[in-house]
């Protein structure tokens, strides 16, 4: 049977928008498998309560867990599956935004009462919000796609196992990218013992595939590009503009939030592992070493415009520009940077420059062709 992934993806060479990957080209196998398996799996009539009883006849299609470096290919890929793939209800979002929800879902069961539940669940018995909750998620997506698969917080690590087993139950099936294996998601975290169940439920329902390839295609663009531009000006504001449209792809820039000591904090213009934000917005506001080491470990990418020359006047916001970029240094993060000046013209003198200059020689080092191919 022809596959319509295949098809897509030649053409995407064929046409010059793509290049041959021997990497990409194996991992195509378990896809074009996943696609042509739900392809003959119709959709059951008569709801969850069918679809129940036909699991006792036949598993639902086994998924797909794409795994590798950044810059390979997994996003695209799964987006070129998510495209072609032949299935009615299909849902593809960043992993965060997804458990973002199941958190709000988790929370309005609890909430309301019975006839808030039935408005929102079509139900309203039971203590337990996880099957009401699978229920509205199964309801909406029998395929779930999701880029930057990762596992970070401990309120999505406890309720994890529960729910995907809801779902799989439930006949959802799972794509997934990530640069994490199943067995390192949610390492050293606390209670790590109680999300081990859910790693071997994952690696049950979903065909591990390694995506490892030499070349990083992400960052063959920052390469051809460059990472600090300045002064700020028209010209180099839709330079940075059009690097991040590049960068973004296809991707949906849905914003997101990172937790940090009990507080949320929301950044608007980020998607999987890539973030924009400007100056103020990162170092005129009370953040501390701890949400600058969170932005660091959940963002492979950094975008920072309007950064300013910093005088003494400026000196806490220049404090905190110290700290974040230490923590992006440490992290290894890849920093595109829309500055009035050089790194080392942006602290020239008065009182705090001379400690400053530890901070423009890491700005100058994350700039090096060196630190691109380090990361």
């Amino acid at each position: 049977m022809p596959s319509a992934l295949r098809a897509a993806y030649e053409a995407k060479i064929a046409a010059g928008e793509l290049q041959a990957d021997p990497a990409q080209a194996a991992a195509l196998a378990p896809l074009i498998r996943l696609e042509l398996e739900l392809r003959d799996d119709d959709e059951p009539e008569g709801g969850i309560l069918a679809m129940l009883r036909r699991r006792s006849v036949r598993e639902r299609p086994r998924g797909v867990y794409l795994i590798g470096p950044v810059g390979r290919g997994k996003s695209m890929l799964m987006d070129l599956f998510y495209e072609t793939v032949d299935v009615p209800k299909k849902r593809r979002t960043h992993f965060h935004v997804f458990m973002g929800e199941i958190h709000r879902l988790i929370d309005s069961w609890r909430k309301s009462d019975r006839s808030g539940r039935k408005a929102a669940f079509d139900q309203h018995k039971g203590d337990d919000p996880i099957p009401p909750v699978a229920d509205v998620v199964a309801g909406q997506a029998r395929l779930l796609c999701f880029d930057e698969f990762q596992v970070t917080d401990i309120a999505d690590a406890m309720i994890l196992g529960r729910l995907f087993t809801a779902l799989f139950d439930r006949g959802v099936t799972l794509v997934a990218t990530s640069n994490r294996l199943p067995d390192e998601l949610y390492k050293n975290g606390i209670n790590r013992q109680l999300f081990l169940p859910f790693i071997d439920l994952l690696k049950s329902k979903a065909e591990v595939v390694t995506i490892a390839g030499p070349h990083d295609y992400r960052l063959d663009r920052l390469r051809a590009a460059g990472t600090w531009y300045s002064p700020i000006d028209a010209e180099h504001e839709e330079a940075v503009g059009q690097l991040w449209r590049d960068m973004l792809g296809p991707e949906d820039e849905d914003g997101e939030t990172i937790e940090v000591l009990g507080r949320r904090i929301f950044f608007p213009n980020a998607a999987g592992g890539l973030l924009r934000a400007d100056f103020e917005e990162l170092c005129a506001v009370p953040l501390g070493p701890n949400d600058y080491v969170a932005i660091a470990e959940r963002f492979h990418t950094v975008f920072i415009a309007g950064v300013p020359k910093l005088t003494p006047a400026r000196r806490e916001e220049a404090r905190r520009f110290v700290v974040l970029i230490d923590a992006l240094y440490e992290a290894r993060t890849h920093l595109i940077m829309l500055a009035d000046a050089e790194p080392t013209e942006l602290y020239p003198k008065g009182d705090g420059a001379f400690e400053f200059e530890r901070t423009a020689s890491r700005l100058q080092e994350m700039r090096s062709a060196d630190w691109l191919e380090d990361r």
